[in-house]
């Protein structure tokens, strides 16, 4: 995650800066990172039968790249705020996501020791 947001900021900044006396397009970059980031989360989700892990993994990466764009264009209110919102809700969904899925897997584990 932090290769991703580290990359993601340097774009960034990058593009910002005047290289042979002309500037890129900022907006342009950022497209990019965008899609570049899609192909790494698409890899980070996995299709087990009818489960598909990896979903919390893709979004993280996602908005990783997206604090680092934040970072890399100098908004570092923005960026410290997602950065708590998202660490909260990350801690806040683990205990959920357990208590939800916890039976599902257990029935899964019985219907395969039988079969």
């Amino acid at each position: 995650m932090a290769l991703v947001g580290v990359g993601a900021c340097l774009f960034t900044a990058i593009s910002l800066e005047s290289v042979f006396g002309t500037r890129t397009d900022p907006t342009r970059i950022a497209a990019q990172i965008v899609t570049g980031v899609g192909f790494l989360g698409a890899g980070a989700i996995l299709r087990h039968g009818t489960d598909v892990r990896g979903l919390t993994t893709a979004a993280t990466i996602w908005v990783v790249a997206a604090m680092g764009m934040v970072v890399g264009f100098g908004n570092y209110k923005i960026a410290i705020f997602t950065t708590v919102l998202v660490l909260v809700t990350l801690v806040a969904i683990r205990p959920l996501e357990r208590r939800m899925f916890h039976r599902q897997e257990g029935r899964h584990m019985e219907e395969d020791h039988f079969s």
